[in-house]
């Protein structure tokens, strides 16, 4: 059956196995986001082994920065693929087309954006971002560097959307893996062997998302299965820029307020750390951890959401709402289950877990352990959550997505971290995490049953 099919030419998205679809393209997701954490953490230890902590901090100056380049891209490539993959759903093949041109670039033309403001504004945004005397120069050198390779960061992250939407998975993992492992090779060779510091830092990671960028590229001039990068197809569409940036949107409202989140942690965390005797330096290294370990969680749950989307916007667009509804489930219960495993492994074992982050003093230790008991007490209903938004995101409701993405992090957590503090001090930090997750989850829950009243009522009448 599936062979006359494939002969027939339909895609695979509207007749395969759910179950096994989502393993197809959910596991190359959750390796890329794995891949992508782990390899921050490494190439902070590079960075710290050859230049010490002014290099370091340089790279955390620079963040700000490097975030609103990864809001703008995923918002392009979560749009365009969410609106290309309901296009394909509903056979029409030549708008996926235009889609791919559009986003691609949209791209180009948002990453000039970027470096034409960003170039002559470097040094006063640096300072907004916290850089001193002492950092100053190398947070210059980095961000400059980082800047120009804009343009790869951008097209890499967003044809990386396309490429699962297109039915091929496993190239947006090997393409982001390739530029990791090259990135991580050819970081000791610059730092420690040519003696280029944080510029040699800033270039091996641009080198890396040239090489991912250009497969990417490659792909879609000659081998897409259903899009293809041509003369024709290459132009700004108006209407496709408007639905793909709505249906985005929810995705780049994610990475701006996790660094706002950031922002307002950092600084709660020093003052009233420093209200006790444990200090605002061990609260903040303790919680650093802890979001570390949240960070390598979320990952995976948001490779299982990305992995889904392709299902459910192609059979959102074919009017297969059973195959929505169940790929649905199959993405929320598999998100969930990762997320609860990690709340059991943080309750049970933190101080294991703690260990595999190097050894200090008794004081830290013993505040890292409350740290991660009590601010990750709520993270079972992460999964969830992630799974819920990629779902209304996938099937063009961009605005429950924006609603949802904002709701934790931007309504909820960052007034719980100013409000309770004032009554609770240090211990209020502690507590806004897992208020924060349980009560969006109750919110988040509203939504999922109404929409699945609907989807029950839809399978009905088909």
């Amino acid at each position: 059956m599936d062979q006359n099919r494939i002969k027939q030419g339909e895609n695979p998205l509207g007749y395969k196995p759910v179950g096994h679809l989502l393993l197809q393209f959910a596991l190359p997701a959750i390796v890329s986001m794995l891949v992508n954490s782990i390899y921050n953490i490494v190439d902070q230890i590079f960075i710290g082994q050859g230049i010490g902590y002014l290099g370091n901090a340089a790279t955390t100056i620079a963040f700000p920065i490097v975030t609103i380049i990864l809001a703008i891209s995923t918002m392009l490539g979560a749009g365009g693929s969410a609106y290309a993959a309901i296009k394909l759903g509903e056979k029409n093949e030549e708008e996926a087309d235009k889609t791919l041109g559009t986003v691609f670039l949209v791209t180009l033309a948002a990453s000039v954006v970027v470096m034409a403001v960003a170039f002559p504004l470097l040094t006063p945004m640096l300072r907004i971002f916290g850089a001193t005397e002492n950092t100053m120069e190398y947070a210059r050198q980095y961000t400059f560097i980082i800047l120009l390779g804009t343009p790869f960061n951008m097209i890499s992250v967003v044809l990386s959307n396309m490429a699962r939407t297109d039915g091929n998975p496993a190239l947006s993992m090997y393409a982001i893996l390739l530029g990791a492992i090259l990135n991580t090779i050819l970081d000791p060779i610059y730092i420690f062997v040519f003696h280029w510091g944080v510029i040699g830092a800033a270039i091996a990671t641009i080198t890396s998302q040239m090489i991912s960028a250009i497969m990417l590229v490659h792909y879609f001039m000659f081998k897409g299965k259903h899009m293809r990068l041509h003369k024709k197809s290459i132009r700004i569409h108006g209407h496709i820029c408007r639905l793909a940036l709505s249906l985005g949107i929810s995705s780049g409202i994610t990475q701006i307020a996790s660094t706002i989140l950031q922002i307002v942690m950092n600084n709660s965390l020093v003052y009233y750390g420093n209200q006790t005797s444990i200090g605002g330096d061990v609260a903040l290294s303790a919680m650093g951890i802890v979001n570390k370990i949240g960070m390598i969680l979320i990952s995976i749950c948001i490779g299982i959401g990305i992995g889904s989307q392709p299902i459910l916007g192609f059979n959102k667009g074919a009017n297969q709402p059973d195959r929505v509804r169940r790929t649905y489930l199959l993405a929320a219960g598999a998100a969930t289950t990762v997320s609860l495993t990690g709340w059991l492994a943080c309750q049970l074992f933190p101080g294991q877990i703690l260990s595999l982050f190097g050894t200090e003093d008794v004081q830290f230790t013993q505040f890292a352990i409350r740290c991660l008991k009590v601010y990750m007490l709520g993270i079972f209903t992460a999964g969830f959550q992630v799974a819920t938004t990629s779902y209304f995101q996938s099937t063009g409701q961009p605005l429950k997505a924006s609603v949802l993405s904002m709701l934790r992090q931007l309504l909820l957590l960052i007034p719980l971290i100013l409000i309770l503090p004032l009554s609770f001090g240090l211990e209020g930090i502690l507590y806004a995490g897992p208020i924060a997750d349980i009560t969006s989850m109750i919110i988040v829950s509203q939504f999922v049953l109404y929409e699945l009243k609907k989807l029950n009522r839809s399978c009905k009448v088909l």
